[in-house]
């Protein structure tokens, strides 16, 4: 299996909107949320990134924060997720703290 490329998470600050829309369109980075434009006008937006796409990144009115490593992130998350099928007990209702109530709804 072919070992996978190394995503970091960035903050992409450009000196105003043209700039960023510029660098947007020209990278086509993936962006997390929404960008902030903050009082003097500068933009800034996370974005998640190739290790070896970050140097394109940087150009003129545009600064590239590293932030982490968001490839060893997910790897540390995915010891969490359990393994196997839970469905395969062959009962198909997920059994939790919830009441059933055999379709009636309580209101009170």
């Amino acid at each position: 299996m072919a070992s996978r490329k190394t995503v970091l998470r960035v903050v992409l600050t450009a000196k105003d909107r043209a700039t960023m829309l510029a660098l947007l369109r020209d990278q086509h980075p993936d962006v997390g949320g929404s960008a902030k434009i903050a009082p003097d006008g500068s933009v800034r937006i996370d974005a998640y990134v190739p290790e070896d796409r970050v140097d394109a990144l940087k150009r003129d009115g545009v600064t590239v924060e590293v932030v982490d490593d968001h490839s060893a992130q997910t790897q540390e998350a995915r010891k969490f997720v359990g393994t196997g099928n839970r469905f395969k007990t062959g009962d198909p209702v997920p059994h939790g703290l919830g009441v059933k109530t055999g379709g009636k709804r309580d209101v009170s």
